[in-house]
């Protein structure tokens, strides 16, 4: 159940990578890619290399997702950026 939390977060943050440029690699379906991924092995790993079940489920769990989603959506941008020659020419 906490793996689904984590998902449906990392699609809220997701959802503000509309106010910076679109220089994310794969485009914004490589954003949502990325934060999704993110998300899910941030909280994996938090939660001990397990996925906890509807019993161990709290709303801590949300906030886990957070900054997984976040620095997967940072690489995502960083190696789009990068990639990209003419986004770096201005």
């Amino acid at each position: 159940m906490s793996l689904l939390v984590w998902v449906m977060m990392a699609i809220a943050i997701w959802h503000f990578a509309v106010f910076v440029p679109d220089h994310f690699a794969g485009g914004i379906v490589g954003a949502f890619l990325a934060a999704i991924a993110g998300a899910a092995l941030f909280g994996f790993l938090v939660s001990g290399l397990s996925v906890p079940g509807a019993s161990d489920t709290r709303l801590v769990q949300a906030f886990v997702a957070i900054p997984g989603s976040v620095i997967g959506l940072a690489i995502s941008y960083m190696y789009g950026s990068r990639r990209n020659p003419e986004v770096r020419a201005h």
